[in-house]
């Protein structure tokens, strides 16, 4: 039984499979294993890559009788190409395609960062350059208001295209201002989060709002090491009071990273190329840190944040452009 948190109307499973980075041809064998193992909620973007192969895992367990579409959450997000409200609904409407659904349980703003629109005949997903033929490629931003994409958001939630709407990597800042304009509140506010970066002050102010949280890369560094966006030393895992507890419970430093990311209130997505990782990863509700377990692994957050547009932009789409302090 895995445990779900409120998301405006409806109950999203606290426990996900993160879909970035799992080759494409694996996609589909891993999204219908992964539902037979009793994962229920998907966390897909267009910019992953593999939302056709994403589709195919989920049509082939509907097909098996694995799941139910009712119960089966399945979040995806808007790229920065398609800022301009003229491209919202057709960038959705591209991702329901691929995934094969006539509606999505959420759709989020994968970052507040607009850049240039790139045609979907030109090529999709169009990734973060908009030529990468050119002599210099780099990435190029486009003046769009965050208002007038929310707005177009709100109208694919009248639409009936999607159930409910948020936002990906959205600072304090950026929350204050869109709830003082947004008709339709944002049900869900999706984070990088983890015992490095444990984000307390922006989880007090989604609360404050009524907005969930989601942790992506909630065992931190694992996920930038193929990268070269993180250190092989600097493992959460590793840690002393991580060894500890996964001791005292004889479970896993992993599981006790995600179940600290639970107990926080936090849904997790925990990426996985192994189907051997899948039952393990949500094996978390049977369990519990004591307050000094979790007071201890709160006390390793050194504000080490992996994903940062301002580091990578720069380094490698010659463009900075931090959105953190």
């Amino acid at each position: 039984m895995v445990a779900k948190i409120q998301v405006g109307k409806g109950a999203m499973p606290a426990v996900g499979l993160g879909l970035w980075k799992i080759a494409r041809e694996e996609t589909p064998e891993m999204v219908r294993g992964a539902i037979a193992e009793g994962y229920c909620h998907l966390d897909s973007a267009s910019d992953y890559g593999n939302e056709a192969e994403v589709g195919e895992g989920i049509r082939l367990a509907l097909q098996q009788g694995l799941v139910d579409r009712d119960s089966l959450w399945v979040t995806s997000k808007l790229w920065n190409t398609y800022h301009r409200p003229e491209h919202v609904r057709s960038a959705c409407e591209r991702t329901l395609k691929d995934l094969g659904l006539s509606e999505l349980d959420l759709y989020l703003i994968h970052f507040p960062i607009a850049l240039e629109y790139v045609d979907f005949e030109t090529r999709y997903p169009p990734e973060w350059l908009v030529d990468p033929e050119a002599e210099t490629p780099k990435m190029q931003p486009d003046a769009v208001p965050l208002a007038d994409t929310w707005g177009a958001m709100e109208a694919l939630v009248e639409a009936g295209l999607v159930k409910e709407i948020g936002v990906c990597n959205y600072n304090a800042g950026l929350l204050h201002d869109l709830m003082a304009y947004a008709n339709i509140k944002p049900a869900m506010l999706q984070i990088e989060s983890h015992p490095y970066l444990t984000q307390e002050r922006l989880l007090r102010a989604a609360a404050q709002y009524e907005m969930a949280v989601t942790a992506f890369s909630p065992l931190g560094a694992l996920s930038y090491l193929e990268l070269n966006m993180a250190e092989i030393g600097e493992s959460v895992l590793k840690q002393a009071v991580v060894q500890a507890a996964a001791g005292r419970l004889d479970r896993t430093p992993a599981q006790v990273v995600l179940r600290w990311g639970i107990q926080r209130g936090t849904a997790v997505i925990p990426k996985t190329s192994q189907p051997a990782r899948l039952k393990e990863n949500k094996a978390l509700f049977d369990f519990e840190l004591t307050d000094e377990e979790m007071s201890a692994i709160s006390a390793l957050n050194c504000h080490r944040r992996f994903n940062d547009p301002g580091h990578f932009c720069e380094e490698a789409f010659d463009c900075f452009y931090p959105i953190y302090d």
